[in-house]
């Protein structure tokens, strides 16, 4: 096996690359055996083997159902510090289309995200950190469940994470074929946005189609609300703020009763947006609009809306330090430190709510590389030791080793 064509400063970096057929053959390992969230009992298992041969000090396992959370000692400990690095491990449920030797085993899942990636890079940190121990303090390394929807890392904190191990700050990373390899992308600030579902079911009155003045038609009205949520943003947002309102799926009647009006009609969307109060006014323009197009159509309208994921906030004085140690490894010309914020969300937004910390963006992208959630995507395998590292110089840096004398 090839040994890694990113190159990068540092002896963490040098360490690692060594190990970079071992992680390659770990993380094509977990790809050919996905699993969803809450269910990832073979790369909990997988982890704990690794971890067990990094000789890691403590391996703790079931927080959060299904996770995993390691201690790694460093050679001094008087200062009492930790610092929390932290990997997804669950897939989704898609089917692969790609044709290679460590494509998905399992119909209808796959690792379509990159978490089999993330969980290697900070399995290659921890094997990095309990060989030299070259900080003062301890590392807490969790292997957190069910980002995709799944809430894992509410799980966790909700068992106890952060008061069993209470790290001082939290850190991870996301691969972005969007970035070329080799790079790394930080904002001190917004990095993904909060998440949230949409059920607006719509109730008329069914009948014939040839006669549907005796009706009322909530496919009419589901119609127009489509198009009249649209103006919640363009006239209720403010143009230097952000959100997106998408109504992705429909359902009413029966495809074979062409002449039917039906009864009901659901839409089921998405909110994403970055500022609370942003949040809570396109949640009362909704539920206004909605019933106001209902009510002037004839029909009634529920709409349930769900808070999923809040957005992921990253801390000014963390996602600095992030930003100065990817540029000690990889330059300050490969390090972007202003990182537009992306609409998508992810579940490390609960850890940031409870703990500084920050969020990076790990370039994997290439001619011929997938967008993230693609039947055909998978992590590229040559940034393993540059994440790995990465992960390592947050603990080292963060927790440097006293002054010897």
């Amino acid at each position: 096996m090839l040994a890694p064509r990113i190159k990068a400063h540092g002896r963490a970096f040098a360490h690692i690359a060594a190990l970079h057929p071992e992680l390659t053959a770990f993380r094509r390992d977990l790809h050919a055996h996905p699993e969803l969230g809450f269910e990832e009992h073979y790369t909990a298992r997988r982890v704990v083997e690794a971890l067990k041969v990094c000789g890691a000090d403590e391996i703790h396992t079931g927080i959060g159902r299904t996770g995993v959370v390691a201690v790694i000692h460093g050679r001094q400990r008087q200062s009492g510090r930790m610092i929390g690095l932290r990997a997804d491990m669950d897939a989704l449920p898609i089917t692969e289309q790609n044709d290679f030797a460590w494509r998905s085993s399992r119909p209808g899942m796959m690792h379509g995200c990159g978490h089999d990636g993330h969980v290697a890079m900070l399995v290659g940190a921890a094997r990095y950190l309990a060989e030299t121990r070259q900080f003062d303090g301890s590392a807490v390394l969790i292997f957190q469940p069910g980002e995709e929807g799944f809430a894992g890392a509410k799980a966790m904190i909700e068992d106890g994470l952060f008061d069993r191990f209470p790290v001082e700050s939290v850190y991870a990373m996301h691969n972005w074929p969007q970035m070329r390899p080799g790079t790394v992308g930080v904002n001190p600030g917004p990095m993904m946005a909060a998440a949230d579902r949409i059920t607006i079911e719509i109730t008329g009155k069914g009948g014939h189609g040839a006669h549907p003045y005796l009706t009322v038609d909530p496919v009419l009205v589901a119609g127009h609300i489509i198009t009249a949520v649209q103006s919640i943003v363009s006239r209720n947002v403010r143009a230097i703020d952000s959100a997106v309102i998408s109504l992705c799926a429909m359902h009413a009647g029966d495809m074979a009763a062409f002449s039917v009006v039906p009864g009901k009609a659901t839409l089921v969307g998405t909110v994403r947006t970055f500022s609370p109060e942003v949040q809570e006014m396109v949640e009362r323009r909704l539920h206004e609009v909605c019933s106001g197009v209902a009510l002037g159509l004839g029909a009634s309208v529920h709409l349930n809306y769900e808070r999923i994921y809040p957005a992921t906030i990253n801390s000014g004085p963390q996602a600095r330090f992030a930003g100065d140690v990817a540029e000690l490894l990889l330059g300050e010309d490969h390090v972007e430190r202003d990182m537009e914020p992306s609409m998508g969300a992810e579940d490390f937004s609960f850890m940031l709510q409870v703990k500084p910390g920050a969020y990076l963006r790990l370039g994997q992208g290439g001619e011929g590389s997938c967008m993230l959630h693609n039947t055909r995507y998978d992590f590229n395998d040559d940034v393993l030791p540059l994440g790995a590292a990465l992960h390592a110089g947050l603990v080292e840096q963060g927790l440097p080793l006293a002054p010897a004398g």
